[in-house]
């Protein structure tokens, strides 16, 4: 039989509605990282086949990934590995039933995002 009361039920909140907490930002944001850094994995590879391709090939890779654009690409997958790394060791931290409460959930999500900003800066300078 219809559901004659379809069109009379409340509507789940949506993006308009619902204020997105620290925890659900850091998990989409471990999601597009990991993904993100299949870009600069991608532009690695190319580079070391160039490098095994020939010099010609090789100067015009280096200079696309040295240039400022490849720079803030590498730049950017430095940060989301420092990030995507720190959410993976919080994640390992959960699966031990440790820190679950939401005062230190939430402490947890912005030593992720601390940590993993410092930690990028850090890799810069020395590197």
């Amino acid at each position: 039989m219809a559901d004659v009361n379809r069109g009379n039920r409340p509507l789940s909140p949506h993006l308009t509605i619902y204020r997105p907490q620290l925890n659900s930002v850091t998990s989409i944001l471990t999601r597009i990282t990991g993904n993100a850094l299949l870009l600069g994995a991608l532009l690695t590879v190319w580079w070391f086949l160039a490098a095994a391709t020939g010099s010609a090939y090789y100067e015009t890779v280096d200079g696309i990934i040295t240039s400022f654009l490849g720079d803030l690409i590498m730049f950017g997958s430095l940060w989301a590995l420092w990030y995507h790394t720190l959410a993976g060791v919080r994640h390992l931290i959960w699966d031990n039933a440790m820190m679950l409460d939401l005062d230190n959930a939430e402490k947890l999500g912005w030593a992720v995002v601390g940590g993993s900003v410092v930690l990028t800066i850090l890799t810069v300078i020395i590197i």
